[in-house]
């Protein structure tokens, strides 16, 4: 497990300090740190919301000088063109974050639709368990929560192996901890998770 800081100048919030690499997205990773050998300076990005997909564009547009444009599929397309057809010139990388590629995606414009066609595509795949296991701990941490290990240990094979899932999850702690005011516990959250829904005991034996 390793973390990607972003630029010390980087205007980052409490959510965007860094972004948490594990096998699960370590390849997708290396794509973008290789970018100047990418066939063509654009590359498509797609995964799962919360999954970090913008932060993660956010990170590599800064450190390579190229352009990103989020939520594709609602930007303007003539825009998307040209912005494709200035990363070639200027040889720095485009990153188009969108929730599909094409064909999923559907673009009306004929030229746009065969540069997409022609560029890398790449996609944040769902959280294993060791991201699951410091996502929780670092949202916690952003929240003020102290989330012991046994807490973390007991949920990873429980709650839905998603990155909303992840989200979930600690927004149930959070409110727990609210309502009770108490030391999170692994007896305290299974009933309280149970109850809203966010864990399954059926998955796991433990």
């Amino acid at each position: 497990m390793s973390q990607i800081a972003l630029p010390l100048d980087w205007p980052a919030g409490a959510q965007e300090r860094d972004y948490i690499v594990s096998d699960a997205n370590q390849a997708l990773v290396r794509h973008f740190e290789h970018w100047s050998l990418w066939p063509v300076m654009a590359t498509v990005l797609t995964g799962p919301r919360k999954s970090g997909r913008s932060l993660l564009g956010r990170i590599y547009a800064a450190k390579s000088g190229g352009e990103l444009i989020d939520d594709a599929e609602r930007s303007d397309e003539e825009a998307l063109f040209h912005a494709w057809n200035r990363a070639q010139e200027r040889r720095r990388p485009l990153i188009v974050i969108a929730d599909a590629p094409p064909p999923t995606w559907r673009i009306r414009l004929p030229d746009l639709r065969s540069r997409l066609a022609a560029s890398p595509h790449v996609r944040i795949a769902e959280p294993d368990d060791a991201l699951a296991a410091a996502l929780i701990e670092k949202l916690c941490h952003a929240r003020g929560l102290a989330a012991p290990p046994e807490l973390v240990r007991y949920l990873v094979p429980r709650i839905e192996r998603s990155y909303l899932g992840v989200t979930r999850a600690v927004d149930a702690l959070d409110s727990l901890a609210f309502e009770r005011r108490q030391r999170l516990t692994v007896p305290l959250a299974r009933r309280a998770l149970a109850a809203v829904g966010v864990i399954d005991e059926s998955r796991s034996e433990e």
